[in-house]
């Protein structure tokens, strides 16, 4: 007999894991554990196309709902894992419902930080992770005028620009001093700020928020620098937390993430974990880190299933990430660090342009503003693993040039 899997998770990574299994010859019994009642669905959209003006009615489904039935797979939606039970190998769920597991992956993903001022808890203040958030959100929007976005990181750029886009007054508080503070480089946070700015967000960084108040119908969101900003509508991206307490309540351990190794196996040789609750070690430096992407989840879930199958695979794929902003799409290979050397590619006053970052001189990361051709090229030339100097590239007309001539391994 094949080994019975159980994911708990039916995001991205839960959802790929098991694609993945069955195209890697799993034929044993599998389980995908989900909360929520929704067929599992693409998360990118809701803070982009979902909560436009002319968004369709519903969410890119990840899978047809005939998929897991035409390739043996036990989808369980509507029940959270209450508990496991690591020497049986048995997990308890909310129904009452127990499963038996020769192997298990937790793909629980993580959850909006909480906003936490006073006020927060207000009527009218939402995060955005879900499709219920986006539903609401979708809803609300169209009965707003003035809408307050606290947090200036991926999500809160995106419906910044989706709400702008619906003709709404815009106010984006950032208490860092730059927006994209964490995923960007200063030079590509500046450029995103006179943008943002530009299509009339008021966006105001070196400003937290200090409480939220009601007043005569509205929202009243006041800040750390001492203003007042009224609102119909307050949203929130300010980060998320993994969801780690069913692994460490099981025992397993934990830091900013399950941990796990280079086969994405925790502290349990039977239990694997993955996507945005798994910290990994990374494969070009060994630092430890734990990654929000689709990529990232996609490709781990891809090499963890061969290794469960019998073909041991350590979890080497280069990270990148995209984000949609209005009218411009960014998209980053590499990791980058506040200290890395920066070369501009191409006229940023265009709208067209990328940005390479060096570390010690060698090619660390590319971040691209409407240029996918760069990055495409920056992928391969991370991934390449020839070091790219600063003088090759300088010799080069373009990245193109110099991808096209630095050999790629197979």
């Amino acid at each position: 007999m094949e080994p019975r899997i159980v994911i708990i998770g039916a995001g991205h990574a839960g959802v790929q894991l098991a694609a993945s299994l069955r195209e890697a010859g799993h034929r044993g019994p599998l389980s995908l554990i989900t909360q929520e009642t929704e067929l599992p669905y693409q998360r990118p959209p809701l803070s982009k196309d979902y909560v436009a003006a002319d968004a369709a009615s519903g969410p890119l489904a990840l899978r047809p709902e005939s998929f897991y039935a035409e390739h043996d797979i036990d989808l369980i939606p509507g029940a959270r894992v209450e508990s496991i039970d690591r020497a049986a190998g048995i997990v308890t769920l909310s129904t009452g419902t127990q499963l038996s597991y020769d192997r298990m992956v937790i793909a629980t993903g993580a959850r909006n930080r909480p906003l936490g001022c006073a006020g927060s808890e207000l009527p009218g203040i939402y995060g955005l992770r879900t499709l219920d958030d986006a539903r609401t959100l979708q809803r609300r929007l169209a009965e707003a005028r003035r809408v307050v976005v606290i947090g200036a990181g991926f999500i809160g750029l995106e419906f910044a620009a989706a709400a702008r886009k619906r003709g709404l007054e815009v106010t984006v508080l950032e208490f860092a001093a730059r927006p994209l503070g964490r995923a960007a480089s200063e030079p590509l946070s500046v450029w995103f700020a006179a943008a943002h700015r530009g299509s009339g967000i008021n966006l105001r960084c070196n400003e937290g928020v200090e409480r939220i108040e009601a007043q005569d119908g509205h929202l009243q969101v006041l800040s750390t620098a001492g203003h007042g900003y009224e609102a119909d509508l307050v949203v929130y991206g300010i980060g998320v937390l993994p969801n780690t307490e069913l692994a460490a309540d099981s025992g397993l351990a934990c830091d900013n993430g399950i941990l796990v190794d280079a086969f994405l196996r925790s502290s349990d040789e039977r239990i694997y974990a993955l996507g945005d609750c798994a910290n990994f070690p990374l494969a070009a430096t060994s630092e430890r880190a734990r990654l929000e992407s689709v990529q990232n989840a996609n490709d781990q879930a891809r090499a963890l299933a061969l290794t469960l199958t019998g073909q041991p695979t350590e979890y080497r794929e280069l990270p990148w990430f995209w984000s949609v902003q209005g009218e411009h799409r960014l998209q980053i290979a590499g990791l980058s660090a506040p200290t890395d050397d920066a070369v501009l590619l191409g006229e940023p006053n265009t709208g067209k342009f990328s940005i390479a970052l060096f570390r010690d001189g060698v090619l660390a990361a590319v971040e691209s503003v409407n240029r996918p051709a760069d990055h495409i090229s920056a992928r391969k030339l991370l991934s390449s693993g020839t070091p790219i100097t600063t003088s090759m590239l300088e010799a080069s007309a373009s990245l193109k040039e110099l991808a096209r001539s630095t050999p790629i391994p197979a």
